[in-house]
């Protein structure tokens, strides 16, 4: 997993790197499959934002956070992106599940009483 941290408007300390490094490492507990993992942090006014673009195989997943504490919105923005990653795990598995089984025909069983 390859994670690139930018900032605009705001210089990224060893602090922010190490926290987004660590909160971005509970993304991989959930899928195995990350690819690429790239997080832009701005400042605006009063506004700190945090944004990712997660890269997984089949999908690119993206979420934002806007807090007034930098730290805030990045625990934020990666507990958005690991509902996403949840999500999209259920959905393959789903769809894994619908191709194993699409030889099978299931007839429901029709009684009748009188």
């Amino acid at each position: 997993m390859q994670v690139s941290i930018t900032g605009h408007h705001v210089e990224v300390t060893d602090s922010l790197k190490a926290h987004v490094e660590d909160k971005i490492s509970k993304i991989k507990r959930h899928f195995d499959n990350v690819v690429d993992v790239h997080v832009i942090l701005t400042v605006e006014k009063l506004e700190q934002k945090a944004e990712a673009a997660v890269q997984i195989s089949g999908a690119k997943l993206y979420a934002e956070d806007v807090q007034e504490d930098m730290y805030v919105a990045i625990d934020n923005m990666v507990d958005k992106l690991d509902r996403q990653i949840v999500k999209h795990k259920e959905k393959t598995k789903i769809t894994v599940n619908s191709y194993r089984f699409a030889g099978t025909v299931w007839r429901p069983r029709l009684e009748f009483s009188s």
